[in-house]
């Protein structure tokens, strides 16, 4: 056989088995699936209806804490963000400075340290919170960890809120300006509709993240949906209790997700005709 003849009858690559990217992956998708399964055999096979039905209420309070929690947190950090974009695209220095100090600080400092210094450190200063009134918001860790989560979604919210404004192509303004249109009705007509199309997968992964990070308020005795669970299992010691707790987020996830993505196709449908 010629050189030629043993070239033209070689297999193509793909032919000769799978790449190592695919098995790898096959191999994580397996493990996944079978610890899945594994949850849920244990679920069968360890079902304890007592620990059910003593804690199923309780996880229901917990859980209207915690969407509580995150939506006054994202509806406050959406308002905020506002003027903080504003600072971060601000030809002024102090205001461009002062925005991105803030940004810089809360995207750089981890959520429970910023928890913390809200709950314990504020309350280090007791007497002058009492002078001016506001003793009785900060006293209770609820609205501590409301303050602290609103002050941290801001952050990144002006930062989605100031790159999808900044997507939006110079000559939208140009043109706008052409017309005679004010500079406050071209942003409220021509572009925050684009912008807010292109800011809304990441406003849905700002809103997941910071429903995961809503269990960081148990550890300041708030009885949100991770606080019960905690509560549950000092009760109980049965690890059922941090098992539901998980599905429970991971089904409100998968909620959020496909919400989004209905909601990203409904709007952009007349980008795809």
């Amino acid at each position: 056989m010629s050189v030629t003849a043993a070239i033209v009858e070689r297999p193509p690559p793909q032919a000769r088995g799978w790449p190592r990217s695919r098995i790898i992956g096959y191999a994580l998708v397996s493990l996944w699936i079978a610890f899945g399964l594994g949850i849920v055999a244990y679920l069968v096979f360890a079902w304890n209806a007592e620990f059910f039905a003593k804690y199923a209420p309780a996880y229901l309070k917990g859980l209207e804490v915690t969407l509580s929690l995150v939506a006054i947190s994202m509806v406050l950090g959406a308002i905020l963000s506002v003027p903080v974009a504003y600072g971060r695209m601000s030809k002024n220095p102090v205001l461009s400075g002062l925005a991105y100090c803030y940004v810089y600080f809360f995207r750089g400092t981890p959520l429970l340290v910023q928890t913390f210094l809200v709950y314990y450190g504020l309350g280090s200063f007791r007497p002058e919170l009492q002078t001016i009134g506001l003793w009785w918001f900060f006293r209770e860790a609820f609205y501590c960890g409301v303050f602290a989560f609103a002050l941290n979604t801001a952050a990144y919210q002006a930062e989605i809120l100031r790159g999808a404004i900044e997507s939006v192509p110079r000559g939208q303004w140009e043109g706008a300006a052409s017309l005679g249109l004010h500079k406050l009705q071209t942003l409220r007509k021509i572009i925050l509709p684009q912008a807010l199309i292109v800011a809304l997968r990441p406003y849905g992964n700002e809103l997941i993240l910071m429903i995961k990070a809503s269990a960081i308020v148990a550890i300041i005795t708030v009885y949100d949906l991770m606080g019960q669970a905690k509560l549950a299992f000092a009760n109980s010691f049965d690890i059922q209790a941090y098992i539901w707790v998980a599905i429970v987020y991971l089904v409100m996830v998968e909620i959020l997700r496909h919400a989004i993505e209905w909601i990203e196709r409904r709007i952009t449908i007349h980008l795809k005709r």
